[in-house]
C-alpha cells in the first residue's frame, strides 16, 4: 500500500512538470530569435536530463528505503564492497552526458559571438540610471529613461498605487526601434559603473563596462514590444532603468528613422542659430573692451 502511495505521488509530480516547464511565467521564454530558441532548447534538454537523473536516483532510493526497511527484517551489509565495473559505469555515463550537452552548447555560444554582417549597429551606453543609444552612421541618438508614469508612482509618498500603473517599472519614455528580420549589432559600454543590458526574448545579456566595448547581436523575426532590464547592481536606482525594444516592419522603421533624422537636423539647426545669435550679441561688447 505504501509503495502504491509513493508511486502515485511521484506520478502526480511528473505529470505536473510539463505544465510548469513550458510556462514562461515560471521558465525561460522561447524568445523571438533563432539564438533565443536554441538557448531555450538547450535549457529544456538539460532540464529533462536532470529530471530523468532525479527520477532514477530518487526512485531507486525511495524503493530501497521502503522495500528494505528494518521493520521488514532487512539487515544492513557490514562488509566493504567494491566493484570496478560499477565504478567505471558511473564515471563513463556522466562524462558521456556532459559531452553530449557541451557540444551543442559550444556551437550556440560561438554563434552568439558572431557579430559579422550586421545591417544596423547601435552603441549602447549605460548611465546612472538610464540608457543612451546611438545609431552609428545614421545620425540618431537619444537617452531612454523610466516612463513618467512609473517614475511618478515610485516616488516616496506619491499616493499612487503601483498596481494601477500598466507595466510598472518596465516601460520607458523612448524605446529602441529596430526592423524585423534584420541583424542588429550592439556595442555596449558604460559611462560610470558597470551596467548590464538584458533582453530575455532575444537571449542577449551583456555587461556595459566603462572603458571597454562588448559586442552582442540579435535578429528578431517577430514584430512586437519587448522589455528587459539592467541586471548588474549599479547603484540606488538600479531597478529603475528598464530596456524596451520595439520590433517593427521595415517600412515603419524607415518612417521612424526619417522622422528621427529630421528632428535631429532641426535641433542641430536651432542650436547653431542660437550659438550664432549669442556670438553676434557678444561681439560688440568684446569690441568695446
Amino acid at each position: 500500500m505504501l509503495n502504491r502511495k509513493v508511486l502515485s505521488a511521484l506520478g502526480g509530480v511528473l505529470a505536473a512538470l510539463p505544465a510548469f516547464a513550458y510556462d514562461s511565467s515560471y521558465n525561460m521564454p522561447a524568445g523571438v530569435t533563432d539564438v533565443a530558441r536554441e538557448v531555450h532548447g538547450l535549457h529544456m534538454t538539460v532540464f529533462w536530463v536532470c529530471v530523468a537523473i532525479a527520477v532514477a536516483v530518487f526512485g531507486v532510493m525511495v524503493y530501497s528505503i521502503v522495500s528494505f526497511r528494518k521493520s521488514k527484517g532487512a539487515v544492513a551489509d557490514q562488509t566493504m564492497l567494491h566493484s570496478t565495473k560499477v565504478e567505471i559505469i558511473w564515471t563513463v555515463i556522466p562524462v558521456l552526458i556532459l559531452i553530449s550537452l557541451a557540444v551543442p552548447a559550444a556551437k550556440t555560444l560561438v554563434r552568439m559571438e558572431d557579430t559579422r554582417n550586421a545591417e544596423i549597429s547601435i552603441k549602447v551606453t549605460g548611465y546612472q540610471w538610464k540608457w543612451g543609444y546611438e545609431y552609428l552612421g545614421l545620425g540618431v541618438n537619444f537617452f531612454s529613461t523610466l516612463a513618467p508614469s512609473s517614475n511618478e508612482a515610485r516616488q516616496l509618498k506619491s499616493g499612487i498605487d503601483p498596481n494601477s500603473v500598466k507595466d510598472y517599472l518596465l516601460e520607458v519614455d523612448r524605446p529602441v526601434v529596430v526592423p524585423v528580420d534584420t541583424k542588429v549589432r550592439l556595442l555596449l559600454t558604460g559611462n560610470d559603473v558597470i551596467h548590464s543590458w538584458w533582453m530575455p526574448d532575444f537571449a542577449v545579456k551583456k555587461d556595459a563596462i566603462p572603458g571597454f566595448i562588448n559586442e552582442a547581436w540579435f535578429k528578431a523575426d517577430k514584430i512586437g514590444h519587448y522589455t528587459g532590464q539592467c541586471t548588474e547592481l549599479c547603484g540606488r536606482d538600479h531597478g529603475f532603468m528598464p530596456i524596451v525594444v520595439d520590433v517593427v516592419s521595415k517600412e515603419d522603421y524607415a518612417k521612424w528613422l526619417a522622422a528621427q533624422q529630421e528632428a535631429t537636423k532641426a535641433a542641430t539647426a536651432g542650436a547653431s542659430a542660437t550659438a550664432t545669435t549669442a556670438a553676434n550679441t557678444n561681439a560688440p561688447a568684446a569690441a568695446s573692451l
